[in-house]
């Protein structure tokens, strides 16, 4: 229990490092890739961000959807892949090598779709090499590029949301 305490620390402190190095630069290039991080235990309907990416135009073999747990599920769908804290040491180190294929992977967007504040999905979403972070409002606004203030519940909200910001950031053509 001691050492979770302390590998919790290191993390923080590799987060805190990670969020005040990054440099946003924000262009005007399309989006036709997009990455997306949710809580699979705030929101199992992940066919979800299938309909987001068609409705922005990025096609279904640019879309790369993970998923985050708190805890070990028994049964896990069938689509790419579910993370739990396990996947993740001391100082940021990543023990998954898929979750650091995704991470490696420079999206032209990032969706991070989840209300709970685990410090693994903010170290997933801060560790991303995507260009453009968007996700709903938490504590720490030093993550995401762009915060879309909605709940869980209101998807339809948050999809005509990001279309609008997009369409104005010209990242829609």
């Amino acid at each position: 229990m001691i050492l979770k305490g302390f590998k919790d620390k290191s993390n923080q402190k590799y987060l805190n490092k990670l969020v005040s190095e990054r440099h946003v630069n924000v262009s005007e290039d399309a989006v036709v890739s997009m990455g997306v991080i949710f809580n699979i235990d705030e929101v199992e309907n992940f066919e979800l961000f299938a309909i987001l990416a068609e409705y922005i135009r990025v096609r279904p073999n640019r879309l790369k959807v993970i998923a985050f747990s708190e805890s070990k599920r028994e049964v896990l769908n069938t689509w790419d892949e579910c993370y739990t804290p396990k996947d993740f040491g001391w100082n940021g180190a990543v023990k998954n090598g898929g979750l650091e294929s995704f991470l490696n992977t420079e999206f032209d967007l990032l969706i991070s779709y989840y209300r709970e504040e685990f410090l693994e999905l903010k170290m997933i979403t801060a560790l991303s090499k995507s260009k453009f972070k968007i996700g709903i409002l938490q504590s720490d606004k030093r993550i995401n590029d762009l915060i879309i203030k909605t709940s869980l519940n209101e998807f339809h909200l948050f999809k005509e949301e990001v279309f609008k910001y997009l369409k104005i950031l010209n990242k829609i053509k």
